[in-house]
């Protein structure tokens, strides 16, 4: 709970303009409900402690926003998560100096902005964060709109020469017999 309580105090006070020591990708997502969602870490160093964390910022940066802290991972202990943190739809995976946040049946609720952190002497590190949106249906692109074009009508006179030249064989048949 101390620890908990610490980083939430911390992070609070922390400038969040991001390090350069901390590459977080992509810088935002959005995302259908139900689907999985990876977010990357990249340490350009090696974390002193080597724990990274991951936290939520639940409201838009103000005064009254506060973090969530979801897990960090540990050398020793692996995944530690954060209380109320619902274990079964969170990963967090290592990859040499890469870390990964998997959230796994993302919910409207599960939208806001994450954060990767790694705790120094005395300083916080702050990836730039992600921004998560999370929806119900993905919104589409629109599709350019065709014009139609009418096909022109074509007006037939009719063609006095040849009726006239008809009418006078049909009388000349018909005087014939």
């Amino acid at each position: 709970m101390q620890l908990r309580l610490w980083l939430l105090v911390s992070a609070q006070l922390a400038v969040l303009r991001g390090s350069s020591a901390l590459l977080q990708t992509p810088a935002s997502v959005t995302a259908q409900t139900n689907q999985t969602v990876m977010l990357s870490c990249e340490a350009k160093t090696s974390p002193t402690n080597s724990r990274i964390y991951w936290l939520r910022q639940c409201l838009a940066p103000s005064a009254n926003s506060h973090y969530e802290f979801l897990a960090f991972w540990d050398l020793t202990k692996g995944t530690v998560y954060g209380k109320e943190v619902e274990q079964e739809r969170l990963t967090v995976l290592r990859d040499s100096f890469r870390y990964t946040l998997g959230l796994q049946s993302v919910k409207p609720s599960d939208s806001g902005a994450y954060f990767c952190m790694t705790v120094g002497n005395p300083d916080l590190t702050f990836g730039k964060g992600t921004q998560l949106t999370v929806v119900d249906v993905l919104p589409t692109t629109p599709q350019p709109t065709k014009k139609t074009t009418r096909k022109k009508k074509v007006l037939r006179f009719p063609n006095l020469v040849t009726r006239k030249g008809l009418q006078r064989r049909a009388r000349l048949r018909f005087l014939k017999q």
